[in-house]
């Protein structure tokens, strides 16, 4: 796939058939508050990240299988880290992991990469410091990065971050609604940047958690694989990249996006819009529409709600537009906008909700990186997570397949079975994919070295190597 760059480790080996990799690290490298870099450092954070009751994310990564993990230190630079499972790529997948001292009283606050935590307001900014250790150069032989603090602002209220970028008091948004793009494009072109679709998508899904406070017949409904197809055939996508996004979108495939070239299911067919055969489909559950309302076969008029985030104008758009396109079909949708906290509250821990309209964010290209997602036992298993045992025979089949791709050390072996579950996804159609939206960003003249792309940071990946050209200014002088 690709070329791993040696950075904390200067080279490693995988053995014993892709259970075993062994690295050697950098020697002489010191966290920013001046604390050695050891394999301890390496095995306390594999314990921390193994550990069940932390659900990490990054840690369904590594898990091909059951058993333990475990980290041999060797040696002070060296150690070796063995799976019960052989899992594939392993090495990138600790590109993902953050290295946490097992020996600085700051803990995860003491930095291996080019900043450090100085401060942080929650909801408001983090402020980053230079990390005086860090141990990269640039050719010239000067210590990386060049800029001495950063500050990422954490800002909901769009409209004052583009009133702060055109004032110059911020210098990169990295991740820019359609409307502010074309609004900003239009005052400084040069200083906007579509690099083209992302790896991000855009979702709902119907809530089929058994213990859910819905009522039964409703639930029948969300778990009928008709329904939910149904439901994907009505919605224009289209209309959606074209009216919510101005066309700096693309209707959606599946699970991947078409910008993971090597992962995405070229064999996916796009997902139309077709309210006739949506309408048939439905039928087949005995929905019958009459005076405009669709009814099930017990008589209950269709109807239920769609959950998404206050404040995201986009979201907010693409409810109404999903709103009218179910009307069409005498499905009638109440949109309930909720803060981000309560949301997040009511789909993953109370589970009173009917419908989702919330995006996937992919900052990895690697399918294990959805193990959170697709494996009916995780936290992530949006639709109905924390499963003893697969609800249905597709999700059991689908952790087959998860683990088995997980497993398999050729790239051609594990695009088969992830291939497989992008056609069983879009059998059955857990998530309603919607778009996948283009990297829209902007970034300040002052600023040099930004080099965007499709994949998050998509501004700032390269971040210790921006500064700021001093003599340049957006008015000339």
């Amino acid at each position: 796939m690709c070329l791993r760059t040696p950075e904390l480790a200067t080279a490693w080996t995988i053995s014993n058939e892709g259970k075993n990799i062994t690295f050697t690290l950098r020697p002489n490298i010191f966290y920013s508050d001046g604390t050695p870099f050891t394999a301890e450092d390496v095995k306390y954070t594999l314990q921390q990240l193994m550990d069940p009751a932390l659900h990490s994310p990054t840690g369904d990564a590594f898990r091909a299988g059951d058993g333990t993990v475990v980290a041999t230190v060797l040696s002070p630079y060296r150690i070796t880290i063995s799976f019960p499972r052989p899992v594939a790529g392993v090495d990138r997948l600790f590109d993902q992991v953050a290295i946490v001292s097992a020996h600085s009283p700051k803990r995860e606050l003491a930095a291996l990469g080019s900043y450090y935590v100085a401060d942080y307001k929650p909801g408001s900014y983090v402020f980053l410091r230079k990390n005086p250790n860090f141990w990269k150069h640039d050719a010239a032989g000067r210590q990386l990065p060049y800029i001495e603090s950063l500050k990422l602002e954490i800002q909901s209220n769009r409209d004052i971050e583009l009133m702060k970028f055109m004032r110059g008091e911020i210098q990169l948004i990295n991740s820019l609604d359609a409307d502010y793009y074309d609004r900003l494009s239009q005052l400084a072109p040069a200083e906007v940047r579509d690099a083209g679709p992302s790896l991000d998508s855009e979702q709902m899904w119907f809530n089929q958690v058994p213990a859910a406070p819905v009522p039964a017949y409703k639930l029948k409904w969300f778990q009928s694989r008709n329904f939910r197809l149904a439901i994907s055939l009505a919605i224009n996508r289209a209309d959606l990249c074209r009216v919510v996004h101005h066309g700096h979108a693309s209707p959606a495939f599946g699970p991947v996006s078409p910008a993971n070239k090597f992962w995405f299911n070229a064999r996916l067919q796009p997902l139309r819009f077709d309210q006739q055969a949506a309408l048939r489909l439905l039928q087949q559950d005995g929905f019958q529409l009459s005076g405009g309302k669709l009814r099930d076969r017990d008589g209950y008029a269709v109807e239920f709600s769609i959950a998404t985030n206050a404040g995201s104008r986009p979201r907010e758009q693409m409810a109404a537009m999903i709103q009218q396109d179910l009307r069409d079909i005498g499905i009638a949708v109440n949109v309930v906008t909720l803060d981000f906290p309560s949301l997040i509250q009511r789909i993953s821990q109370d589970f009173n909700y009917e419908a989702a309209l919330l995006g996937l964010v992919n900052v990895e290209l690697d399918p294990n990186s959805q193990m959170n997602v697709w494996l009916s036992s995780s936290e992530e298993h949006q639709w109905n997570p924390r499963q003893k045992t697969p609800a249905t025979p597709w999700e059991a089949e689908i952790d087959r397949l998860m683990k088995a791709q997980a497993s398999a050390l050729d790239d051609k072996t594990r695009k088969g079975y992830f291939d497989r579950v992008q056609e069983i996804v879009a059998d059955q159609a857990p998530f309603i994919y919607l778009l996948n939206k283009d990297s829209l960003v902007a970034i300040s003249p002052l600023l040099r070295g930004a080099q965007p792309v499709a994949v998050r940071p998509q501004t700032y990946w390269n971040i210790e190597r921006l500064n700021f050209e001093v003599e340049s200014a957006r008015n000339g002088q």
